[in-house]
């Protein structure tokens, strides 16, 4: 089976499925990560349940997709679970600032993402569009709120947010394909 290609008519939805449901898995593990390292009376702890919270609802509608359109998840998955769990504890050891900034790094890779894939689907798929486009926005609000939570104080920021980043893009590339 051949993938979508520049040129062809219609978007590989099968393995944007695959990834987003990846993408949305993997962040549970990271705030699962947070959450069993921070204070849970803390506001960023707060927060970051809140956000597992959407993230979960994100989850759920991406695995009924998976199951309604028999696309088959991600071979990494087990990978994502210990990959993510360990990235939320990692950098909430260092610092409720590394925490935020985890997620700062992480949001802006999941927005840039999903907008290229609005681009991609346009028409083709509105049900798919709408799902993309409504978390987004949430996780654009997710960015916004570790930023307004201090993400850009925690050590050595721009280093952390930079391999963060290029982690996801990596595990975008692969979830796609296996």
């Amino acid at each position: 089976m051949t993938g979508w290609r520049p040129g062809d008519t219609r978007p590989d939805s099968a393995s944007m499925l695959r990834v987003n449901q990846a993408g949305e898995y993997g962040a549970t593990r990271i705030y699962a990560g947070q959450l069993a390292v921070l204070s849970k009376g803390s506001h960023a702890a707060h927060q970051i349940a809140r956000m597992a919270r959407q993230e979960q609802r994100h989850l759920d509608r991406f695995d009924a997709l998976l199951a309604q359109r028999k696309v088959r998840p991600t071979a990494l998955q087990p990978m994502w679970n210990v990959a993510g769990f360990m990235l939320g504890a990692a950098t909430a050891l260092m610092s409720e600032e590394a925490a935020m900034a985890c997620t700062d790094a992480v949001e802006t890779e999941i927005d840039r993402h999903y907008s290229a894939q609005l681009d991609e689907l346009g028409e083709t798929d509105p049900e798919l569009a709408s799902d993309i486009a409504d978390f987004r926005t949430e996780e654009i609000e997710h960015r916004d709120t570790a930023r307004a939570l201090g993400a850009a104080n925690a050590p050595a920021y721009p280093l952390l947010t930079a391999t963060i980043r290029a982690g996801c893009r990596l595990a975008i590339g692969l979830s796609k394909r296996i």
